[in-house]
């Protein structure tokens, strides 16, 4: 596909970007919608940042972020993303030159005409406010006591095994303790992830691969590629990786059901997910499903660093506990450590997001976007340690820069802007969210029950109106 500028015959422009002199084609939106790529890779993928449009064609398969998270914004304006996951915006803007193909002609408007033109800027300024308040820089002292409490943990559940011996409470006491440890790592590998934790990126990643790696067993390139797919486009189905256990395990959102349902599909008994959820994803996410793929896609990926940094977990695992535990207790050690891990994760993760609205990509603005999808859990010194202040989950997809201790920080003037624009802002108590995850649960198998009953009562009716049909043209020749 090749299009022609929206404006011709306009006189060439000095484009900063591209070198001066040069002449700067100029498109509509009309124009961009058109290249998305959808079904044909090949063809030209463009994207909207700061009025400037770039193709991505040849260039997805090398973003450092993923191939799927850009190619999501393929034919979208990326300005609020791109701002959003980018800490030096002006080193990336170099790298971005030799993608630039024109601008925005004069008279479009900076984005598309469906979103709310009012909200975005309102959101930017928002933005641009707290960048001059300082809540996006680190600070290095909070994050050195998180680790040393990582260490700490998992420390005493050495000792304990070690000085108590291996009978069943110091058994059970040093596999909560290393739970804590690991779940608490887990939050630190999400900040450094999110490049929150040091200034320079370089850092971040160093130091993340081996928090992920060394103290976890994951893959830091495997999580980076799904859960910023998340993040750009949380909810939104077939963009969104989160919701892959749709419909093989669970049937998630009211849009999702009723398409299973119309398709007369099942895979599973949905009328009981409410029920087998608590048997299936919350004790086995982590041993099974998360393990299995950080390992597949590591070595698909040939990434043999990470690979590198995963067996190293295991590793000093091994030498660590096998000493203390025997080779078949350690299994035992291993797996009950691994389910626990997986429900304090499993409900920490899924209380923002599942019970929230779940559709296809609309194309809406970031701010509406994140809203729609996201919810709060009350702030206390308890929530915020038991779910790493992912407890401000609004403001963590709003901002994912930003140091977590800040969240609270920043609440009030999000909730400022919500309340101005009329859009609803979440917030509810820890054990409410965890009641919801089932409660949808729930709602969304009943709307796949009432979708195929209602599909079951038509081709009654029909077969029904068929016969009588059948019935009158038969009395109609005997007369």
């Amino acid at each position: 596909m090749a299009l022609q500028p929206a404006r011709e015959g306009k006189e060439a422009k000095k484009d900063p970007q591209s070198g001066a002199g040069s002449s700067v084609q100029l498109f509509t939106w009309e124009d961009i919608g058109l290249c998305t790529g959808q079904g044909h890779p090949q063809q030209e993928q463009w994207l909207v940042i700061d009025r400037k449009i770039y193709d991505i064609g040849q260039f997805y398969q090398r973003h450092p972020g993923g191939a799927q998270i850009i190619s999501h914004y393929a034919g979208q304006d990326a300005t609020d993303a791109f701002t959003a996951f980018h800490a030096n915006k002006a080193l990336v803007r170099k790298y971005m030159s030799s993608l630039l193909i024109g601008e925005l002609a004069q008279d479009q408007i900076s984005m598309e005409p469906s979103k709310n033109k009012l909200l975005v800027e309102d959101f930017r300024e928002l933005r641009t406010t707290i960048e001059r308040m300082g809540l996006l820089n680190p600070n290095g002292l909070f994050f050195f006591l998180i680790f040393l409490q990582i260490l700490l943990l998992e420390a005493a559940s050495w000792i304990t095994l070690w000085y108590f011996g291996t009978s069943l409470l110091p058994f059970l006491i040093s596999v909560v303790l290393l739970t804590t440890s690991l779940t608490q790592a887990g939050y630190l590998q999400h900040d450094l992830g999110h490049l929150s934790v040091f200034s320079k990126r370089k850092w971040n990643q160093v130091v993340h691969m081996f928090v992920i790696g060394q103290l976890m067993g994951m893959s830091a390139s495997w999580w980076k590629l799904t859960h910023f797919q998340h993040h750009a486009k949380p909810n939104c189905i077939c963009k969104d990786p989160d919701l892959s256990m749709h419909p093989i395990l669970f049937t998630l959102g009211k849009v999702l059901s009723v398409e299973l349902g119309m398709k007369k599909k099942k895979f599973m008994p949905y009328n009981h997910q409410h029920k087998y959820f608590f048997v299936t994803i919350l004790p086995f996410l982590f041993p099974v499903y998360f393990q299995y793929f950080a390992f597949h896609k590591t070595i698909q990926r040939k990434d043999w660093v990470d690979l590198a940094w995963m067996l190293s977990f295991y590793i000093r695992f091994f030498l660590s506990y096998e000493p203390l535990l025997g080779l078949k207790s350690l299994l035992g050690f291993y797996l009950l450590l691994r389910v626990l891990e997986s429900i304090w994760f499993v409900w920490v993760s899924f209380m923002s997001h599942i019970p929230m609205n779940i559709d296809y990509d609309k194309n809406l603005d970031w701010f509406s976007t994140q809203l729609q999808a996201t919810c709060n859990v009350d702030q206390s010194l308890f929530n915020d340690w038991f779910t790493g202040h992912q407890n401000f989950q609004i403001e963590h997809h709003l901002f994912p820069t930003m140091p977590p201790y800040n969240y609270w920080k920043v609440a009030p003037l999000v909730k400022s802007l919500c309340a101005k624009h009329s859009i609803e802002y979440h917030c509810k108590p820890l054990l409410t969210a965890f009641a919801d995850i089932v409660h949808n649960s729930r709602e969304t198998r009943v709307s796949l029950w009432i979708t195929q009953w209602r599909i079951l009562l038509n081709m009654k009716q029909q077969t029904k109106k068929n016969t009588n049909v059948k019935i009158h043209k038969e009395w109609d020749r005997e007369c």
